[in-house]
């Protein structure tokens, strides 16, 4: 094919290169996870209300990654490339965000920035997707996603660290909020442009064969074209990417429980306090979350390419169902350990399918999509994730006031049990594998 002989095998550090952006989207939303909760908490927003708080970020992914990829596939300029235009974009509004959103000085101002930064984050992103399947050879797809796996890890890691070190460095508060908040995001907001910039510099795009250049200019850029190329996609998705959406809906919907969740979560378990009862030993069990969320992100990132060597060997979504029973056992014992040192060891097994989901489902599918719709597809994905999402905003306060108690921990435990049953799910996926050239069905006998 001609877009495979364009490509040339890159070396490690090439590919790492090309990755290093990724780093600063994860530290954005490493702190969404962990940080934007706790700081709606802190300005007066009810339990019941914060899923709705939270409708940012499945509402921004459900509309801008799928117009995203499918402008990025129709996009061509000799100076700035394909996917790259983007990046950059993204990168910008992220870091205005999250150099403005310590200064929220009301529950609605945080939300109002929650929204832009969100954009900001998914315009990022999903082009970053697209950019490894454009960039690699085939035997290295594997390697590309899980640099981004690694990279998520390494981000997170950094994010969810920060709010247990600049307590200590920052204390007191200013305008609304504790003084360390504005040291956590006015560092992302640094990481953000600084590591797009980084990988737009060192990693040029390949330009498109004449053919291709053909198929781009036979429609005029508009940004109308989404709103045709997305349902057309969807109608003509293949049927991988529909298993891959049921698996979805488990794994995200259990993910959005446990983030909204783990604070409050720890503080019961372990201190026995919620964030009116004892606001101050509240503060500290949302520190220490935030170290208990950077430890999995290193498992994470130590993980990660060990999963793409695995995947390499074996079929994709065995090692991807292994990483969710991991995760979801952790997410069982979570929130019925009394000793804060053990959450590290139950939270581990979160850290291993954390590393597989970031990467992992992306190999699973990308051999039975058309090259030419990579960034539109990668778009639908991340539908898949966002939908779930969406849908956990809208029901799980109900949920979990009429089922579950209001136990956060109740919240956690409900997220593993939702995790154990996207496994079984994953056993179902019929991946497609490209072997010499050739696509083989790899089912693996289900």
């Amino acid at each position: 094919m001609l877009d495979q002989l364009k490509k040339v095998p890159l070396s490690f550090s090439q590919i790492i290169n090309m990755n290093v952006g990724f780093f600063g989207i994860q530290y954005s939303f490493g702190l969404q996870q962990s940080a934007v909760t706790p700081i709606y908490d802190m300005l007066g927003a009810a339990p019941d209300q914060i899923p709705l708080l939270n409708l940012a970020g499945p509402m921004t992914g459900l509309f801008i990654q799928p117009i995203i990829g499918a402008l990025s596939d129709k996009t061509w300029s000799p100076r700035w490339g394909r996917r790259k235009p983007y990046f950059l974009i993204g990168a910008i509004m992220c870091s205005i965000c999250l150099f403005l959103y310590p200064f929220s000085s009301s529950l609605w101002m945080a939300a109002g920035l929650l929204w832009l930064l969100d954009a900001g984050n998914n315009t990022a992103m999903e082009p970053y997707r697209a950019f490894i399947a454009d960039k690699l050879v085939d035997d290295q797809k594997g390697l590309g996603f899980q640099a981004q796996s690694f990279f998520t890890g390494l981000g997170q890691t950094l994010a969810n660290v920060s709010l247990y070190v600049f307590p200590f460095l920052l204390v007191g508060t200013t305008g609304s909020l504790p003084t360390w908040v504005y040291g956590s995001f006015f560092l992302g907001a640094v990481c953000s442009i600084g590591t797009v910039w980084w990988s737009m510099r060192t990693t040029p795009e390949i330009p498109p064969t004449a053919e291709e250049l053909k198929e781009i200019q036979k429609e005029p850029f508009s940004l109308m074209l989404p709103f045709k190329e997305v349902p057309a996609a969807i109608r003509e998705m293949p049927k991988v990417m529909w298993q891959l959406a049921l698996v979805y809906l488990f794994q995200w919907y259990a993910l959005f429980c446990y983030w909204q969740n783990s604070s409050k979560s720890v503080a019961l378990s372990v201190w026995n306090v919620t964030p009116q009862s004892n606001p101050e030993l509240y503060e500290k069990a949302v520190s220490w979350t935030g170290l208990v969320n950077g430890w999995y992100n290193i498992v994470t990132f130590l993980t990660a390419f060990g999963l793409a060597w695995l995947a390499k060997q074996y079929l994709a979504k065995h090692v991807h169902t292994i990483c969710l029973i991991l995760a979801g056992i952790g997410f069982l014992a979570f929130p019925h350990i009394a000793n804060k040192y053990l959450l590290f060891v139950a939270i581990s097994g979160f850290g291993i399918g954390w590393a597989s989901m970031m990467g992992i489902p992306y190999l699973m599918v990308v051999g039975g999509i058309p090259k030419e719709r990579y960034g539109v597809y990668m778009g639908i994905i991340n539908m898949m994730i966002v939908v779930p999402m969406l849908i956990q905003t809208l029901s799980f306060g109900y949920i979990l006031e009429h089922f579950l108690g209001n136990d956060p921990r109740n919240a956690v435990t409900f997220a593993g049990v939702l995790l154990l049953i996207a496994a079984l799910l994953t056993l179902r996926i019929q991946e497609h594998r490209k072997l010499g050239g050739e696509v083989a069905l790899q089912s693996g006998g289900h």
